[in-house]
C-alpha cells in the first residue's frame, strides 16, 4: 500500500485491488500460456466480428450503424445476466473466495475520465482492448495509440492523489 494512499479509503484501494490468493502462489514459467491463448482467441474475434475496425468505430460515433452499439449492449446484458447469477447462485471465485459487489460512489472524476476516455476512443478509432489485435493485424500506427495510452496511465499514477475520485 502506498504511503500518499489513505488506509480508509476503500474506493481508491479497490483501484488496486488484486486476488489475494492468486498472488500468493507460485506457478511453473508455463502457467501464463493459457492467457496467451486466451488473448489470441479474443483479437481474432476482434477481427471477425470488425470491432476493430477504425471505420465501424467512426460510424458509432457519428450514429450511422448499430453495429458497434449491438456489440456493446450484448457485452452489457451478458454482463448483467452474469452479475444476477453470480448473485442468486451465490458463485464463488476457482479459489472459493465468495464474490462481493462494493457500492461505489458516483463522482465528477468519472464523468471526466469517461469524456477523455470517449474522445480519445473517437479520435484514435482504438480503445485499448482492441489496440493489440490492431497491432496484431498489421495497422502498425496504432502503436502511437499503445505507447499514449500507457503514457496516459503512467501519469495518472502520478496525479491520482491529486485529482477528484
Amino acid at each position: 500500500m502506498s504511503k500518499n494512499i489513505p488506509d480508509n479509503d476503500f474506493e481508491l484501494r479497490s483501484l488496486d485491488a488484486t486476488c489475494i490468493n492468486d498472488s500468493e502462489l507460485v506457478h511453473p514459467f508455463w502457467y501464463n500460456l493459457k492467457y496467451l491463448i486466451t488473448g489470441i482467441l479474443f483479437g481474432i474475434v476482434f477481427v471477425k466480428a470488425e470491432i476493430i475496425s477504425w471505420f465501424r468505430i467512426q460510424e458509432m460515433f457519428r450514429f450511422q450503424s448499430f453495429h458497434m452499439y449491438g456489440v456493446i449492449g450484448s457485452a452489457v446484458v451478458v454482463g448483467a445476466i452474469s452479475v444476477f447469477l453470480i448473485k442468486q447462485f451465490k458463485i464463488k471465485t476457482i479459489y472459493g473466495e465468495p464474490i462481493q459487489f462494493e457500492e461505489k460512489k458516483f463522482n465528477k472524476g468519472q464523468v471526466i475520465g469517461g469524456l477523455l476516455f470517449g474522445l480519445g476512443w473517437a479520435i484514435t478509432g482504438a480503445c485499448p482492448g482492441p489496440l493489440f489485435a490492431q497491432i496484431g493485424t498489421g495497422v502498425s500506427v496504432t502503436i502511437v495509440t499503445l505507447v499514449s495510452a500507457i503514457a496516459g496511465t503512467w501519469v495518472y499514477g502520478l496525479v491520482r492523489n491529486k485529482i477528484p475520485h
